[in-house]
């Protein structure tokens, strides 16, 4: 099939592209080329149903797709050809002869149309993981739909900058309502947040660790292994699920386990238990535990058990019985050595004390607000973010969000007057709670968010990060600090937009740019 190209993700070879045989997150060449095809037969359908009109099937298919191709969900070339044929099948059953587009095409072109191009499809594919995790809950909007579709549209047409970069705007639109969507969909499913201590000692027996970010998956699991003396452990993405009052309920959703997504290699290796992968975040398995781990949902892998549509997790069930677990309890800590971590601050619970809030801003008790958070990955500058939260003066507010917590989520920085100097928010998804406190502070001071002693200090991974950055840029929030390493897909005129219009800032050293926010 010949060499692959790939520059979606922020460990990108060089900071430039994949290129060859195997990309830096173990995706092999083949496979990337047909997630290429995957996306030139959504292209394609979204190509049909401009022509015609679209069907519950087509929606389906097109956020499934998207998703599919996120970086980190699916490394098995199997079910990628076999979504592609189903699109195909269903774009021409939607308008026969409709035409898929060369995807490498977009690769090739003027750099900064690749650019723009690259935005709209990487903010699409983020934006479609959190629209099927809504759909899963049975919340669906045609508004974000039809934008799949446009967006999708769009990339295959030869499009000039302006329009092209109006499209990016749209994207973050989208993002916007999507991230609104999943917000309704969670809290009306399993109750608004409240703030949890949660352990990170594994207790003795059996249990399952449960990683990404679909809190469907959870409650069916949790509903499953009621009464059979199995302990359930999140990981990752999965650990906002201890704010939600009804999965709190179940007494067997124990703690958290291990740290973020990239450390998962070694925190696997040789565990008494198997996990669940319901999302993304999967890295190549290594042999130590490769007859433990699980798939379902949009997440595919070579060799590994897939649990299907019907969600009968007995294999996970039967194997976490019969690896029985820890003799002992397991002592586990956070990077910084910290044995406990915070959830559950989304909007509902820090709006819920607004009051209090703004009094001790005008009290200048709270001087300033950091949003620090985003995906974490595995480069060495990410330590910049834990040095950063250790660094911010005592009269300072931190939220977080997204798996980039795990840099600072286990550190004590003590408290305002009652008020945990570290908050955490939720999943990436729940930069919707970030936005909708920022929105609240700036009405109740009455200026705008750009205003605020509001900072955000973001790292980015994959293609949720950049849809969550478009959606920022679409709100109009300036002077945003990105890192480890801007995006490689940006190209410099592009770029120059982004610096003159939103003042992006790629990330220095934590002192030089503390200096630069606190004046």
């Amino acid at each position: 099939m010949g060499d692959m190209f790939c520059f979606q993700c922020q460990q990108t070879a060089h900071n430039t592209g994949c290129e060859g045989k195997a990309g830096v997150c173990g995706k092999k060449a083949d496979t990337a080329n047909y997630q290429d095809d995957l996306t030139a037969a959504l292209i394609g359908l979204a190509r049909a149903v401009k022509s015609e009109k679209t069907t519950k099937a087509a929606d389906e298919l097109m956020m499934k797709g998207l998703f599919t191709t996120v970086t980190n969900v699916n490394f098995y070339n199997e079910t990628i050809n076999k979504l592609t044929a189903q699109i195909n099948q269903e774009k021409d059953s939607i308008a026969k002869g409709t035409k898929n587009y060369d995807v490498k095409k977009i690769w090739d072109d003027d750099e900064d149309i690749r650019s723009l191009k690259s935005l709209i499809l990487f903010g699409l594919r983020g934006i479609a993981a959190y629209a099927y995790h809504a759909f899963v809950l049975g919340f669906t909007d045609s508004e974000v739909t039809n934008f799949f579709y446009e967006g999708m549209y769009a990339i295959g047409e030869d499009y000039g900058m302006d329009k092209l970069l109006s499209l990016v705007l749209k994207t973050g639109e989208a993002n916007y309502k999507c991230m609104e969507l999943l917000d309704k969909a969670n809290t009306e499913s399993y109750g608004t947040p409240v703030p949890t201590e949660v352990p990170l000692t594994i207790e003795k027996g059996p249990f399952i660790v449960v990683s990404g970010h679909d809190l469907h998956d959870l409650k069916l699991l949790l509903e499953q292994t009621k009464d059979k003396g199995i302990n359930i452990y999140t990981h990752s993405e999965m650990l906002p699920a201890h704010g939600y009052p009804k999965l709190k309920e179940y007494p067997h959703l124990k703690g958290n386990f291990g740290t973020a997504w990239q450390s998962q290699q070694s925190e696997f290796h040789n565990i008494p238990a198997p996990i669940l992968f319901t999302t993304n975040c999967l890295m190549p398995i290594r042999q130590s535990y490769a007859d433990r781990v699980f798939t379902t949902s949009v997440v595919s892998y070579p060799e590994l058990v897939h649990i299907g549509e019907d969600k009968d997790f007995s294999p996970v069930i039967e194997k976490a019985l019969e690896c029985g677990g820890y003799d002992e309890n397991h002592p586990m800590t956070g990077i910084n050595g910290g044995t406990t971590v915070t959830t559950g601050f989304a909007h509902g619970t820090v709006l819920s004390v607004a009051g209090k809030v703004i009094d001790l801003v005008k009290k200048e008790k709270i001087k300033h607000f950091f949003l620090i958070g985003g995906c974490d990955g595995a480069a060495p500058g990410r330590s910049y973010y834990t040095e950063f939260a250790k660094k911010t003066p005592m009269d300072t507010i931190i939220l977080t969000i997204a798996c980039g917590k795990y840099r600072l989520n286990d550190l004590k920085l003590g408290e305002i007057e009652g008020l945990p100097r570290i908050m955490d928010m939720g999943q990436c998804n729940d930069a919707y709670s970030a936005i909708k406190v920022a929105l609240a502070l700036a009405d109740a001071f009455e200026c705008g968010v750009n205003d605020l002693p509001l900072s955000l200090v973001l790292s980015w991974y994959e293609q949720k990060a950049v849809a969550i950055l478009l959606t920022l840029l679409y709100l109009g929030i300036k002077n945003i600090y990105l890192g480890p390493t801007l995006p490689a897909f940006v190209s410099p005129n592009v770029l120059k937009v982004l610096v003159e219009n939103y003042n992006i800032t790629p990330i220095s050293t934590p002192e030089e740019d503390l200096a630069k926010i606190l004046g």
